[in-house]
């Protein structure tokens, strides 16, 4: 006979799922020893449940399966919830399967009970407790098949005292819904926009990451249309490798030349996006939407024509139409590659004041870089010098994820994950982990900011428990670099961004890491060359610049005007 654990991690294995993350003990203590018995799926232990969420949340878009936590009672499932909220919001199938008190202790506020359901009603798709044996296999069928059909989380919360129930002869095996098949607008809506095109003056287009799997369609559309493409950060991955039509992005971390060849079109089209901020979207124009989503239409500009599709078969069908009936006139492209090509220059010197040779034996490097100290653009661009075609980025939020957008390059096969839509801290690091379980021969690099990595630092012991040989790479500015600028763009003078860390390498070396200070802009390369051959995890502690900033590609007067009062103010107080 099979009990209910056995037969959870039976069907997760047959599922394909290769290692659960989470911490052991009380409820959980069945399902770990099925794991163990099981002996396909991989248990990794981490040292905060969060982690483990995170991790399983950057295994499941990477992989496009499904990624699969746990959590014991009460606590150690709240700890899930923000690595869960990562993966709501990236819209990624996750399943956590949490703990909970006895069945007949439910309801009695037991010590560590927590009304899961409840808990976790808004961050999952679904989420239901199992009373009874009888309810399976139909619950944990139904929380796999609404996480990989909604993209999102389900939690199925298992008693204590279930695990170890043994299922009656002749309980079924789960059996899991096959995937949706990918669907196209009606032909009519495809006809529609292929006449506004044919009509129409400049196009840029926006591109996000639901127009990965239609690379080669969305070239072929900027190609016929002589369009810019504006790519979102997470349409980075797989559209920007040899792609002779992309500016980078737009927004805060963007740069100029994007924003101003969305600024510049007659039509916007976006792609496969739901591009979140309002601010960056220019309005008069004539919007066009292709999305998978029917709810996310509309839903950031006002779309004067809607697709609704998968990108791939959508474009399949659209290209046809519009093939011989544009005109190429080339000018609003042209226009736009070549800003964007000067700002890519102006960053190429940030990142090495060497780089314009006429500049040699002058003092404008020390001018814009006066104590000598490791610029940030040098970082990550020594980082995207050294780092594998194939590898694999986690950046956390802020900062790190300014430097990444603009210097690390998505060629070859490499890809790139971080909390772009929660904008969590300490994300990069419990990333990492899981990029890197899924295969221990590939490179995987940490992109943290100092006071993400603090946050999560004990974790910093998983990557060497389990043999993750990941590289982690800290910008250890000494403070909160994004928190700072927003204070002092609305004005307000710094203020609790300071940040007093430890040796951030002697620390990682106590937990067993191969580590280094980097402290000279001379070190930075050799370093960086260092750390990714190590094949043991591995950190370099850079102390970056606290003053570097990455500036949005549009100032507005008033976020110029309170950057101003805001030095003022710091003077007059560091003078007081």
């Amino acid at each position: 006979m099979s009990t209910v654990a056995q037969m959870i991690v039976t069907a997760l294995g047959d599922l394909g799922v290769r290692s659960v993350w989470g911490v052991v003990g009380d409820a959980l203590n069945p399902l770990t020893e099925a794991i163990r018995q099981d002996g396909r799926v991989e248990w990794i232990g981490v040292r905060h449940e969060e982690v483990g969420a995170f991790a399983v949340s950057a295994q499941s878009q990477l992989s496009g399966t499904l990624g699969v936590c746990m959590g014991t009672v009460g606590p150690g499932s709240i700890h899930l919830l923000n690595g869960l909220y990562d993966a709501k919001k990236s819209r990624t199938p996750v399943l956590a399967v949490c703990g909970q008190v006895p069945v007949a202790e439910l309801g009695n506020d037991m010590f560590q009970e927590v009304d899961n359901d409840l808990l976790f009603r808004d961050v999952a798709v679904f989420a239901r407790t199992v009373t009874s044996p009888s309810q399976l296999p139909q619950l944990l069928e139904q929380a796999v098949n609404s996480a990989v059909s909604h993209h999102g989380v389900s939690v199925l919360t298992l008693p204590g005292d279930l695990g170890d129930v043994e299922l009656p002869d002749g309980t079924p095996a789960p059996r899991f819904a096959p995937p949706a098949v990918p669907s196209t607008p009606a032909p009519s809506a495809i006809r529609g926009v292929a006449d506004v095109l044919a009509e129409a003056g400049p196009v840029t287009l926006l591109v996000g990451m639901g127009a990965r799997e239609a690379r080669g369609e969305v070239l072929e559309l900027a190609d016929r249309l002589a369009a810019p493409m504006v790519l979102t950060l997470k349409g980075k991955e797989g559209l920007e490798r040899d792609n002779p039509f992309q500016l980078g992005q737009t927004g805060l971390i963007g740069n100029p030349a994007a924003a101003q060849a969305l600024d510049d079109c007659e039509v916007l089209f976006l792609v496969g996006t739901d591009f979140p901020y309002r601010d960056w979207i220019p309005t008069g124009k004539t919007v066009i939407q292709l999305d998978s989503r029917p709810e996310h239409i509309g839903r950031r500009a006002g779309v004067d024509h809607a697709l609704v599709g998968m990108a791939r078969e959508t474009l399949q069908a659209l290209l046809p139409l519009i093939g011989t009936r544009r005109k190429r006139d080339r000018s609003h492209l042209d226009r736009s590659r070549a800003a964007y090509g000067r700002w890519l220059e102006g960053q190429a010197r940030l990142a090495d004041p060497r780089h314009d040779r006429r500049l040699l034996g002058r003092l404008r490097s020390k001018a814009d870089n006066p104590d000598g100290r490791i610029r940030p653009e040098a970082l990550a661009e020594a980082v995207d010098r050294y780092a594998a075609d194939d590898a694999i980025f986690t950046v956390d939020t802020g900062m790190s994820t300014a430097w990444a957008s603009r210097l690390i390059h998505l060629r070859g096969t490499r890809r790139l994950v971080g909390s772009f839509n929660l904008g969590s801290m300490a994300n990069a690091l419990p990333h990492a982990l899981g990029a890197q379980a899924l295969d221990r021969r590939r490179q995987v690099i940490a992109l943290c900011g100092d006071g993400g990595l603090m946050m999560l630092l004990g974790d910093l012991r998983t990557a060497v428990t389990h043999d993750l040989p990941l590289t982690v790479v800290v910008f250890d500015n000494g403070q909160l670099g994004m928190v700072k600028l927003e204070q002092e763009q609305g004005g307000l003078p710094e203020f609790g961004t300071a940040l007093d860390n430890p040796d951030l390498a002697a620390v990682a070396s106590a937990m067993g890491l191969a580590s280094r200070v980097v402290a000279s802009a001379r070190e930075v390369d050799e370093a960086v060359r260092w750390a990714l051959a190590e094949r043991q995890p591995s950190l370099l502690d850079v102390r970056t610049n606290p003053t570097e900033v990455a500036l949005p590609p549009k100032a507005k007067p008033g976020q110029a005007w309170g950057f101003a009062i805001a030095k003022m103010k710091e003077s007059i107080s560091s003078a007081e």
